[in-house]
């Protein structure tokens, strides 16, 4: 066993690890937090079995955006904005846990690359296997593509719907009333008769022996 394959299977214990725990903690922030741990982790596994592209774009898209999004709509749940600025304070040490072990997985790959040289095994294919992926996406799964792509954005939708909340006083838009707007409603033409300011009467000295 080389140690391409026990950085395997590490990570792999700490993608099930994390999972486990995705499931199984009460606070929502904790279980985003780990959440995205079990991403990195599958994408360290995806890179080490030469499928990078997968490894890379599981980072970007699902820990750098889907995750950030969903740890956005979980704080803007919490209606009551005190504990949210008090528990930061509360999420800071699994997040430090999060960032600690992401870090010794990104030196790990690093060091696996640098001392096995054949740690990522090459694809058969022609171009490797972003081509590869590339050209059996959008020919023969053009379908399934499409049709997540429509998923993830009814899901974005559903996330943002989450966070609208009717609140009493506060103003809101419609586009329908503005659109029916007409200038006369807004705008009246008052016609007022001109008048002349009236000259100010000087102070007539009284007269010498007169009371």
């Amino acid at each position: 066993m080389d140690l391409a394959q026990i950085a395997f299977f590490v990570f792999a214990a700490v993608a099930t690890a994390a999972a486990v725990g995705v499931i199984s903690v009460k606070n929502p922030v904790h279980a985003v937090l780990l959440l995205v741990l079990t991403f990195f982790s599958v994408a360290c596994t995806w890179i080490i079995a030469g499928a990078e592209f997968l490894g890379v774009a599981l980072i970007l898209v699902y820990v750098g955006a889907v995750m950030v999004l969903l740890l956005f709509v979980v704080m803007m749940l919490d209606i009551d904005t005190a504990p949210l600025r008090e528990g930061y304070v509360r999420y800071l040490p699994v997040g430090l846990v999060v960032a600690v072990i992401m870090l010794v997985e990104m030196l790990t790959l690093i060091g696996v690359k640098a001392n096995v040289a054949t740690a990522f095994p090459a694809d058969p294919s022609a171009g490797g296997n972003t081509q590869w992926i590339a050209r059996a996406l959008f020919t023969e799964f053009l379908l399934p593509f499409e049709v997540a792509a429509v998923i993830l954005t009814v899901a974005v939708i559903a996330a943002v719907t989450l966070t609208l909340r009717r609140r009493v006083g506060a103003r809101h838009q419609s586009p329908s009333a503005q659109s029916r707007v007409r200038a006369a409603d807004r705008v009246r033409i008052v016609k007022m008769d001109a008048v002349k300011p009236v000259a100010p009467v000087a102070d007539v000295p009284a007269e010498e022996g007169k009371p």
